[in-house]
């Protein structure tokens, strides 16, 4: 027996797909999967198969043929086919997650592509597929072109690979945010994307805080609930910081929030007393108007308390512009944010270089 991959379009009308796996049983042919792709022409069905070894490429098409099945193609396929399509696409997914600039191998081998290219341009129109050429817009700038002779790209396999060039982009957004931060006074201070799993600490920071400073920060003195902090943990667009620091249980000694609301988003932190005044504040201000950058806003908006001078100076250290309007005890900052510049041509090539795959 030997195995082979088969590929062919059947109508899409009830029976006839049974009449496909009729004409291949007749011949002895033992069907292990089957990917069914929704096309506009019909639905194209990818099968792994084990044939009699008598059979030739002629045979199992010529039986296809028959079974009302077109656009046929057949070719020989390898044991590590056995695995079905989830488990390919799941472990495609943790090798990006533990490598995110591998996007371009990753393409290549999820749709077995003749090749994959990254440009620093946009695809226009914003990402499409026809016979042999796919092309995917990468969230975090350009797009990638894949090339296929046979057989034909499908909607489903477009849909797999955008969402595997999204995955690349968020955890490189993830890994962008990950650093160790040096404060002026010499201390050290790892700083990461926020997860649900940091409510207790962030409980416990909040716990540490003095009324002021939760005042501060949520412009009352009422502490949140756990529910409403598990959001802001893991806002639905934006970004929250946590940063751990002083001993081996590394406890959060701040937290800094970006939330997202349209083209404009919202600040804020909260850092436990003895860590203030040591540029901590500072530091984590700057690194949510950078991801902030990075994400296309526009605005970036500070709702302050006017007598936290503090937050004040922290908002006149970004050295950006800013407008500000007072509204009783509150002053709301508004720092607009450029558009993103374009790649300078020299560097472009030096990234489509670095992220070429073939």
């Amino acid at each position: 027996m030997a195995l082979w991959r088969i590929r062919a379009t059947v109508d899409d009308r009830p029976g006839y797909l049974s009449v496909l796996t009729a004409s291949l049983a007749l011949r002895g042919v033992n069907i292990l999967t089957v990917q069914v792709h929704t096309t506009e022409l019909g639905a194209v069905d990818d099968f792994l198969v084990d044939a009699p070894d008598r059979l030739t490429e002629a045979d199992l098409r010529a039986a296809v043929e028959r079974g009302r099945g077109r656009d046929c193609w057949v070719a020989r396929s390898e044991a590590r086919g056995l695995a079905d399509q989830p488990t390919r696409v799941l472990g495609l997914a943790g090798r990006l997650v533990r490598d995110p600039d591998a996007a371009g191998e990753t393409l290549r081998v999820l749709l077995g592509a003749d090749a994959v290219t990254w440009r620093p341009t946009a695809a226009a129109p914003p990402g499409g597929v026809d016979d042999t050429t796919m092309l995917l817009a990468d969230p975090a700038g350009g797009s990638y072109e894949l090339r296929r002779r046979e057989p034909t790209f499908t909607p489903a396999e477009y849909a797999r690979a955008q969402a595997l060039v999204e995955l690349a982009a968020t955890v490189a957004r993830r890994d962008a945010d990950r650093v160790t931060l040096v404060l002026p006074d010499t201390a050290e201070v790892p700083v990461r994307p926020a997860t649900a799993d940091d409510l207790p600490g962030v409980l416990e920071l909040h716990a540490g805080c003095s009324d002021r400073s939760r005042r501060r920060r949520y412009l009352s003195g009422a502490q949140p609930a756990p529910a409403r902090l598990r959001r802001l943990l893991e806002p639905a667009r934006g970004l929250t910081l946590v940063a751990a620091a002083g001993g081996a249980e590394a406890p959060v000694v701040a937290m800094a929030n970006l939330l997202g609301e349209g083209d404009e988003a919202e600040a804020a932190l909260l850092v436990r007393d003895d860590w203030q005044r040591r540029g901590l504040g500072s530091a984590l201000l700057r690194r949510l108007l950078g991801h902030a950058d990075r994400a296309g806003y526009a605005a970036v908006l500070l709702h302050v308390q006017a007598e936290n001078t503090p937050m004040l100076r922290a908002v006149r250290l970004l050295d950006r512009p800013t407008t500000v309007e007072r509204d009783g005890a509150v002053v709301t900052v508004t720092v607009p944010l450029a558009p993103r510049p374009a790649v300078p041509p020299r560097q472009a090539g030096a990234v489509a270089r670095s992220r070429r795959s073939s």
